[in-house]
């Protein structure tokens, strides 16, 4: 695979995810995983990510009970769409991104 194509790729892995939050990325990360150790890196970035910041909105869902969350929620949902956009234009850029406060399960 071209260098171009893993940088492709890999933005469509985020760029999809704000139409198909995981079915999109999912699909182009097993299909393409194999044939390129960058989009396989984006590919667990990106689950990560996810699975993160749905703990976070989880978090700060149950914590409007408390009020605070009524200030979380929004801010994680800022965060995950801000953090998106920087992912996907650094994945196209060719650079390996991590994304900040995100929880590593995948390795």
């Amino acid at each position: 695979m071209s260098q171009s194509d893993e940088r492709l790729f890999s933005m469509l892995m985020y760029v999809l995810s704000f139409f198909t939050a995981i079915i999109g990325p999912l699909i182009i990360w097993l299909m393409k995983r194999e044939d390129s150790e960058y989009v396989d890196f984006h590919g667990k970035q990106y689950f990560n990510f996810f699975l993160s910041y749905t703990i976070y909105g989880i978090v700060a869902s149950i914590s409007i009970i408390v009020l605070i969350g009524l200030l979380l929620a929004p801010v994680v949902a800022i965060m995950y769409f801000v953090f998106t956009i920087i992912a996907a234009v650094k994945a196209y850029n060719g650079e390996m991104y991590k994304i900040p406060l995100v929880i590593q399960f995948f390795k």
